[in-house]
């Protein structure tokens, strides 16, 4: 099988010594690969290192073809505009000039065969659901997932051999996902996608899994995966089950041994003792005993020690991934008491058209959150959701204390270590509280002093969580913002039973409907731009 990306002993560690990979081989064939492995395992950085924006300490990449590549978190320098996020304006600039009269050789070689540079990214951006954003618009009026629609459609134009996706269904709204998915599936070239989207992961024709320190590749998509996967779990906890008998067999059997064998030695004794034997006989009898001892009891030990490595081989084979253990604040909230009361502003007469539908979307005029409440915030990208949650994040109308996980998670100090970020908001904590807090979100030891500024997507997002849940005082109304971006399937299920257990309020914005269904939504409100915040 012709492989198109080839990972050849790739080593990497940060500036700070933390260690990533160490060694890693892969091939990496034709088709839509996805890309999966827990929070930190290395599949930003294995993609990064394959799109050249790293270099490794040691060992080598082979990509066949020029590489396209989307980043988890897309730049965002709010001066720029889409024709810059599309890396066009110097073809369109060029374009202009032509078509002002000027004939500058310069501008000819910066077009090449481009002439159709602006009619193809407008069609890209209207494939994606973005006809209504002009090339001149600046990125700072984009919400995150216009913005990484926009790059998308930037990778799209370049029509590249390889294209490299780390996470790109973050931030988007339903609509925007599903032009995602149409796009993977016609694909023409090799992609490789990280992801946690359970719908994008069934588009794929094999899976990689990224795991202690190897890839392995396992044909089909998503739910093949889990059923190889499962298969396997269940083959190797039968294996040990097995080891373990087998060792402790061999335990009863060097026991009976040792007993059998003292016994032995001391009739031989008493039968010396009777007979009278010379002594010189009597001497190598005993040598003699003793030796045929020493070998029974070294055959059995060996055996033993066989048993047992037998059993941890077994033991590595089964999967015993960490799982992050969140404990929300214990800060109940009587069901009558308001926790938040905010005037909203009324949506524009004129942008409204009278339809058979108004009676069923009369805009709120006051957002009123009562008690324990389990908000979801829907709508589209762009609507306003995060605005909305960012003023209430300021205090807004808000009578208890508010914590706020916003979707870039860049409330950390990257400069400083995990620990220093959550004393900076829980100064009462000494750093012994601090670390034991931090373990429960898998950072332990070492890990626990790491520089934010080094963290993959997901432990950023571990980190940040940690230091929301351990500030001071403890939230009673709690915002979250697209928080199952960056996280495994398992953290994305250990979220969901924490908050679950949450009895503080809660509101969420989320596109990730399973993930609404299990933290026991109880209201549902839409924001759009023209109708304002309505509830269904």
């Amino acid at each position: 099988m012709p492989f198109s990306i080839v990972v050849d002993r790739v080593s990497f560690a940060w500036p700070d010594g933390t260690r990533v990979l160490d060694g890693l081989d892969a091939a990496f064939p034709a088709g839509r690969t996805g890309l999966i492995g827990v929070n930190g395992s290395g599949k930003s950085t294995l993609l990064k290192i394959i799109a050249r924006e790293l270099a490794p300490r040691s060992g080598s990449v082979t990509v066949s073809g020029e590489v396209g590549y989307l980043p988890q978190n897309v730049p965002l320098i709010a001066a720029r505009t889409v024709s810059d996020l599309l890396e066009i304006s110097g073809k369109r600039a060029a374009l202009h000039a032509v078509e002002s009269g000027d004939v500058a050789e310069e501008h000819f070689t910066t077009i090449g065969d481009d002439w159709d540079v602006e009619e193809r990214a407008r069609a890209e951006l209207d494939r994606l659901g973005l006809a209504h954003l002009g090339l001149d618009r600046t990125v700072g009026t984009l919400s995150g997932g216009e913005t990484v629609m926009v790059a998308l459609a930037a990778q799209l134009l370049k029509r590249p051999d390889v294209l490299l996706l780390d996470e790109p269904t973050n931030n988007l709204d339903l609509d925007a996902r599903e032009r995602l998915y149409a796009a993977v599936t016609a694909w023409p070239g090799v992609l490789v996608v990280v992801s946690h989207d359970r719908a994008l992961l069934e588009l794929v024709d094999q899976v990689a899994e990224l795991r202690d320190g190897g890839v392995r590749f396992y044909g089909g998509n998503l739910t093949d995966y889990e059923e190889q996967a499962a298969a396997e779990q269940e083959a190797a906890l039968r294996t040990v089950r097995v080891a373990e008998g087998e060792v402790r067999r061999q335990q009863r059997e060097l026991v009976e041994a040792r007993i059998r064998i003292d016994r032995n030695i001391r009739a031989g004794k008493k039968a010396a003792a009777n007979n009278r034997a010379p002594k010189i006989v009597a001497n190598g009898l005993k040598r003699k005993a003793q030796a045929t001892a020493g070998k029974q009891r070294t055959l059995h030990e060996e055996k033993l020690e066989e048993a047992r490595e037998r059993l941890g081989e077994a033991e590595q084979a089964v999967r015993d991934d960490a799982e992050i253990r969140i404990e929300l604040p214990g800060t109940e909230v009587p069901s009558g008491r308001t926790v938040l009361s905010l005037a909203l502003a009324r949506p524009l007469p004129e942008s409204r058209q009278e339809t058979d539908e108004d009676e069923e979307f009369v805009p709120l005029e006051t957002l009123v959150v009562r008690g324990p409440e389990r908000i979801a915030l829907l709508g589209r990208n762009g609507s306003g959701k995060t605005t909305l949650l960012k003023r209430i994040a300021a205090g807004e109308g808000a009578a208890v204390p508010v914590r706020y996980l916003p979707q870039r998670l860049d409330l950390l100090d990257d400069a400083l270590s995990i620990i220093d970020n959550v004393r900076a908001v829980a100064p009462s904590a000494s750093v012994n509280e601090v670390r034991s807090r931090l373990a429960r979100f898998l950072f332990r030891g070492e890990r626990a002093a790491q520089a934010v500024g080094t963290l993959s997507g997901g432990e950023r997002f571990r980190a940040t969580l940690a230091a929301l849940l351990s500030a001071e005082p403890p939230p009673q109304l709690l915002l979250l913002d697209e928080p199952t971006n960056n996280l495994d399937l398992a953290s994305v299920r250990r979220l969901a039973e924490a908050l679950g257990a949450y009895r503080g309020a809660l509101i969420v914005a989320s596109h990730d409907l399973p993930f609404l269904e299990t933290i026991g939504i109880t209201r549902r409100l839409v924001q759009d731009r023209e109708r304002g915040l309505t509830e269904v």
